[in-house]
């Protein structure tokens, strides 16, 4: 199954369907308005993370059905070699792979995540927020993190923990980028 934007948008928009549940009411469980829930599911705007998980809820299903159409299947274990994790590209210069979308129950979400540097690096992240709490390690490269009103320039070796209802992004500074972000379900 493929985890491209625009097959992740049809799998939303066909469970949305299937379950009968208004845009409005899907607009409403995420906090945004109706136009712009309507543009994530045409793939005009790419989804946050965030929504990807409160879609799930709302659906009843875990996060990986959404970005592959399949149920995890393991319970007590899995194991995901180099470069085999589901991969997604999120928007031009930004995409994760989840290290454990095969695992049913999952507490935690770790994902790779790789980042093209802007073109303006004076130009701040996008920023994002979500329930529970967010770790980052930098594998590779310079990455600029911003919580809130903080901004925090990180290298390889050096990590961030924080509240992740706080608004927050990440951004690649020199070059590209590769951290490690666990994020608490």
């Amino acid at each position: 199954m493929s985890h491209s934007p625009e097959h992740i948008t049809a799998r939303i928009r066909e469970l949305r369907e299937i379950l009968d549940i208004p845009v409005e009411k899907a607009a409403e469980t995420l906090g945004i308005s109706r136009e712009l829930y309507a543009s994530y599911e045409s793939g005009e705007a790419s989804i946050p993370i965030n929504s990807l998980y409160g879609l799930a809820e709302l659906f009843g299903v875990d996060v990986t059905e959404l970005l592959t159409g399949e149920r995890p299947r393991m319970d007590r274990y899995t194991v995901v070699r180099a470069g085999q994790g589901v991969v997604v590209d999120r928007y031009p210069g930004y995409k994760f792979e989840s290290l454990a979308a095969n695992f049913r129950g999952r507490v935690i979400e770790p994902m790779l995540v790789t980042l093209e540097p802007h073109e303006d690096e004076a130009h701040e992240p996008a920023l994002v927020k979500h329930h529970g709490q967010e770790f980052n390690l930098v594998l590779k490269g310079t990455v600029k993190v911003v919580v809130g009103k903080h901004a925090f320039v990180l290298n390889a070796g050096d990590s961030i923990y924080f509240d992740a209802t706080a608004e927050h992004g990440q951004r690649a500074l020199g070059g590209p980028a590769l951290f490690l972000t666990v994020i608490q379900n």
